[in-house]
Parts: C-alpha cells; sequence; structure tokens
C-alpha cells in the first residue's frame, strides 16, 4: 500500500513539473511577443518593464548595446520596424532563466527605404521580481 502512494505521490510531483513548465513557456511566450510588439510601436514604460537592466543586446552586423542604448535606438534610430513574425521558435526552461529561438522576419524602414529581415535569434529571458525579462539577445545571419 506504502508503494501505492508513493507511486501516486511520485506521478504528481511529475505532472505538476509539467504543467508548471508548460505555464512558464507560455508566459516566455507571451512576453517575447509583448518585446516584438514594442519593437514595432515602442513604448517606454512597456520595454523597460520587458527589458532587464542587464540587457546586452546583440545585432546580427556585430553591434552590441546595453538597455539604454537598445531603448533609444528604438525611438531615435533611422530603423523602424512595421512588422516582426517568427517561425521554429523553441523555448527552454530551466530555473528563473529562458531560453528561445527563432527566425525572426520582419519588415522596417531603413531611413526610409524598406527592408525584409529574415534572422536566427537567441534569446535569453531571467524571471526579475516574478517578470519574465530579456536579459540577452543575440541576432545572426541565416
Amino acid at each position: 500500500m506504502k508503494k501505492i502512494g508513493l507511486f501516486f505521490a511520485l506521478m504528481m510531483f511529475v505532472v505538476t513539473n509539467i504543467y508548471s513548465q508548460s505555464k512558464s513557456e507560455q508566459a516566455v511566450a507571451t512576453a517575447v511577443t509583448a518585446l516584438h510588439s514594442n519593437v514595432v510601436n515602442p513604448e517606454r514604460i512597456a520595454l523597460d518593464l520587458l527589458v532587464s537592466d542587464a540587457l546586452s543586446y546583440g545585432h546580427s552586423a556585430g553591434k552590441v548595446e546595453n538597455k539604454e542604448q537598445f531603448i533609444d535606438f528604438l525611438f531615435n534610430g533611422p530603423f523602424k520596424f512595421t512588422s516582426i513574425n517568427t517561425t521554429d521558435q523553441t523555448i527552454r526552461v530551466s530555473g528563473k532563466n529562458a531560453v528561445v529561438r527563432h527566425v525572426f522576419i520582419g519588415k522596417a524602414t531603413n531611413a526610409g527605404v524598406p527592408t525584409d529581415i529574415r534572422l536566427g535569434n537567441l534569446m535569453v529571458w531571467r524571471k526579475e521580481g516574478g517578470k519574465w525579462k530579456l536579459l540577452a539577445r543575440q541576432a545572426f545571419r541565416l
């Protein structure tokens, strides 16, 4: 009888962990979508809540920005996104960290000239104060 009780306790532990991980993955996916939405239509307060103070934001050309530079570029830089979509997204949560990979597909203007973007993207998200925040991002050419 003790073995059956132990088995059910173990199964409940496994099911609870699977559920919480998928719930965490969904929360990270929501944060990724919110970030992309704020790259297209920037809002300072929302960006501040989505991005860690320790941000390292790497562009595919090698430029790396901190949080202040990343946000400033969205408002004052020559590059303006008009749409962002992703494909082949994977999310792996490990404790308070999550690794997101996807293909980043966007439309933008660069100094007014339309351009299409298709890049690989690696993001590291960290749970800070109960919220998922972007800690690091590196885009790369496909």
